[in-house]
């Protein structure tokens, strides 16, 4: 994404031993991040900590083996009919997930995600029998989903939980205070089924680690200059708004969006992107303030109030199952048909109201 400044191998190295130092126990990689890349260097980061002292998640979904990346919108996804049919799908996530552990130095992962799944992905009992099969193989002790990478995917996550519920251990989400929506009506079906639940994005593009601020210079290639004019002004007036609750029990505004977030009964992981921003704060204090998140719970009134500063309701265009899209399915959007809407119905969701664009 080329977010902020690169910090280099060894620095990245120094940076995941700090992290394990100060008490961090979790970490994550994807296959697909640099092709293979991101695997190598972690396990690398990793060499010599004994395996049964930290958690390593895992995800696979992109495959980058045999298709071909297309521009912006990156490598097919491993469901892609012009790569291989459902028969297949067992064998390609059995080798996908063993290279990866093996770029790792791993035996196997604690966690398994599958990574930014189509349509397919989300409904298929092909997909979650060969994900099955590849934990009674021993390559994961438990699965899950990650949609993305863009925001949305509501009843289709939805639509994931109600068939391989009792597959899914684990999901990945978008949720902060300045995004609660769409992510938010996740979480009941999440409670029902038994999904504990990651949020990434923590940070909000950053504006949470408090150094990014109006006129703020990015690079020509990161990814958050996609983001809508203003945005960052937008996000620190209302994060000025949500000071107060932080000054109040000691906290940096990281630490109190992670802990919105982690105040939510099916949420038990935050994961937010640590950046090194141009002149910015050293990110190594970013993974101190992370290390450091305090046990405290937020009031019902703070969260609310929280909430309420934050509310991004219909602020974008989503991904996934929408109303909206006309026309053939496309990697990350399709219509709502017969089986989402009725979900919807099911968890009192509006497609027209609950997941389209209201203002700008």
């Amino acid at each position: 994404m080329h977010f902020g400044e690169p910090v280099g191998d060894e620095r990245f190295f120094a940076l995941v031993r700090r992290a394990f130092d100060r008490g961090i126990r979790t970490f994550m990689t994807a296959d697909v991040y640099g092709c293979g890349e991101a695997d190598t260097l972690l396990g690398q980061a990793l060499a010599g900590i004994p395996r049964d002292q930290y958690c390593l998640i895992g995800m696979a979904g992109h495959d980058f083996y045999t298709g071909k990346r297309e521009g912006a919108k990156g490598f097919p996804r491993f469901t892609d009919p012009r790569l291989r049919g459902p028969e297949q799908y067992e064998d390609y996530l059995r080798m996908a997930v063993e290279k990866s552990l093996e770029r790792c130095a791993g035996q196997k992962f604690d966690l398994l995600l599958l990574h930014n799944p189509d349509s397919i992905g989300y409904s298929s009992e092909a997909v979650w029998k060969a994900l099955s099969a590849v934990k009674e193989a021993g390559l994961t002790d438990r699965l899950g989903i990650a949609p993305g990478p863009a925001n949305g995917f509501t009843l289709d996550i939805l639509q994931c939980f109600e068939k391989f519920g009792a597959l899914i251990d684990w999901a990945m989400i978008i949720l902060n205070p300045l995004e609660p929506w769409p992510g938010h009506l996740c979480l009941p079906a999440a409670e029902k089924h038994g999904v504990d639940i990651i949020t990434r994005v923590v940070d909000y593009g950053g504006l949470f680690h408090d150094d990014v601020k109006p006129g703020h210079r990015f690079g020509p290639q990161d990814h958050r200059t996609f983001r809508p004019a203003g945005w960052v002004e937008a996000g620190n007036e209302k994060i000025e708004q949500m000071r107060a609750v932080a000054a109040k029990h000691g906290l940096t505004m990281l630490q109190l969006a992670s802990l919105w977030n982690l105040a939510r009964p099916m949420v038990k992981s935050v994961v937010p992107t640590l950046i090194q921003e141009l002149g910015g704060r050293p990110i190594e204090e970013k993974v101190d303030e992370l290390a450091a998140l305090p046990e405290i719970t937020l009031s019902h009134e703070e969260m609310e109030s929280i909430h309420s500063i934050g509310d991004n309701t219909g602020c974008m265009a989503l991904k996934g199952g929408n109303p909206q899209h006309a026309g053939d399915p496309l990697p990350d959007r399709w219509a709502v048909n017969e089986e989402l809407a009725q979900i919807a119905s099911r968890w009192n969701i509006s497609p027209e109201h609950d997941l389209v664009p209201s203002h700008a």
